[in-house]
């Protein structure tokens, strides 16, 4: 992909990855038509994790590419990248976070409890980043926590050209609970489909009930959006309340597929037409099954890039 208005930017672009998904770096790398920065990271022998770039980046424009998602190196990596290239005179870091972890405790809702967002988002902003680069933040107040510009992205245009192809008719769009009704309604505008709500009662982390479901659903295709897939409870409940009240063929998309614990068979065993997850995180085949569908952000983080390197608008993605 050809970088727009060339003749803007002050400074060579150079492109970093780490290892929590070093196959969408490199399809980025290719949609921009760079090369990723060489990089050695490996580990001592007791699991302390060793960084060096092994190129020249003063003066570059650095983008480093790592989410970080569970285990804690992920994020470790991210910030030891970050910081040498800091150390390495940069001209200016871009941390390009394609799932930000850690975001779910975004308030203290109960004594004595951290909130690990603002902690995060404190890390990144000491590590040396100018600005962060993120899809699809947990919640979106968290552009707040930092003390620094935030880009954020959404994985929605990626999944609405996905259904647009599929031409389904008498479609909703069924937000999985009330704080998914701003993404949901979204959704049904692009694809001009009805609205419906999931009411449902949290039980306890990780554990939902779904209720009832607010909206008319009989003999309709439904698509369930979300951010993320952790363990399916949520959304797996959601699809049986959909089933039971007489829904045709069941959709299901999120931005981010932790799919941790009995995720995976939760949903393989659900009466779900397709699962549609982007590649934000790496999911490995023993987390493949047959309704999944993996959809690519390369092309939005890459013209995202392209657009910030540029300093052009990053929200004209979106318009």
């Amino acid at each position: 992909m050809a970088l727009p208005n060339q003749s803007m930017v002050l400074s060579p672009m150079l492109l970093l990855s780490g290892t929590a998904n070093r196959s969408l770096s490199e399809e980025v790398a290719a949609e921009l038509d760079q090369p990723l920065c060489k990089a050695t990271i490996r580990r001592f022998a007791d699991g302390e994790i060793f960084v060096k770039i092994d190129e020249n980046v003063r003066g570059r424009d650095v983008y480093i590419i790592q989410p970080t998602n569970p285990p804690g190196d992920n994020l470790l990596e991210l910030l030891l990248l970050m910081d040498a290239a800091r150390r390495a005179s940069a001209a200016r870091i871009t941390a390009v976070i394609p799932y930000f972890g850690y975001a779910r405790q975004d308030r203290k809702d109960q004594p004595r409890v951290a909130i690990s967002a603002k902690l995060m988002a404190n890390m990144v902003s000491v590590a040396g980043a100018d600005r962060v680069l993120a899809v699809d933040f947990h919640q979106h107040q968290m552009q707040g926590f930092f003390d620094l510009p935030v880009d954020h992205l959404y994985a929605a245009p990626v999944f609405v050209n996905h259904y647009r192809q599929k031409n389904l008719k008498d479609l909703v769009i069924v937000a999985s609970d009330v704080g998914g009704a701003k993404m949901a309604r979204g959704f049904a505008n692009r694809l001009n489909a009805g609205f419906a709500i999931i009411d449902k009662r949290r039980v306890a982390a990780n554990v939902a009930e779904a209720v009832n479901v607010v909206g008319d659903v009989e003999g309709k295709d439904c698509i369930i959006p979300d951010d993320m897939i952790d363990t399916g409870g949520t959304m797996t409940e959601g699809i049986h309340a959909l089933k039971r009240l007489g829904a045709r063929d069941i959709y299901v998309c999120a931005t981010h597929a932790l799919l941790s614990g009995p995720a995976v068979e939760r949903l393989a065993g659900a009466p779900v037409k397709e699962v549609a997850v982007t590649n934000s995180i790496g999911i490995p085949e023993t987390k493949r099954f047959e309704a999944l569908t993996v959809l690519s952000i390369a092309g939005l983080l890459a013209k995202a890039i392209g657009y910030t390197h540029s300093d052009q608008s990053v929200s004209s993605l979106f318009d």
